[in-house]
């Protein structure tokens, strides 16, 4: 059921604390952490702590929680002390999206190029 925590994720599991992660901020609807392969010198994940497969599932079904999480984006970057920064949400495997559960890549710390590719 959408929004219950799923037992074959990834994300469920760090949420639950069953999996590590090096967690940078945590609220009551959210957890940042770093990403494990990095794609700039900051790459933190930010996830709603509800499962949801991706941005869009979880923009419909908790549009607080996805304020949540875009909040949270805004304060890494600023934690990372980042003047400039990307959110990123890939939604598809074709986009990218590996883990099927709502998350925003905050990326900064060095030039990023547009359009991305």
């Amino acid at each position: 059921m959408a929004g219950e925590p799923q037992d074959d994720c990834l994300f469920c599991k760090i949420v639950a604390g069953q999996i590590p992660a090096t967690v940078v901020r945590e609220t009551a609807t959210t957890v940042a952490f770093r990403d494990i392969n990095p794609q700039a010198p900051t790459h933190v994940l930010v996830i709603p702590k509800v499962h949801h497969p991706d941005i869009a599932a979880l923009a419909t079904a908790e549009p607080a929680v996805t304020a949540d999480v875009l909040r949270e984006a805004g304060e890494v970057a600023a934690e990372e002390k980042l003047d400039s920064y990307r959110v990123i949400f890939n939604t598809g495997s074709g986009a990218g999206q590996t883990v099927f559960h709502a998350h925003a890549h905050v990326l900064g710390g060095r030039g990023l190029q547009w359009p991305p590719g």
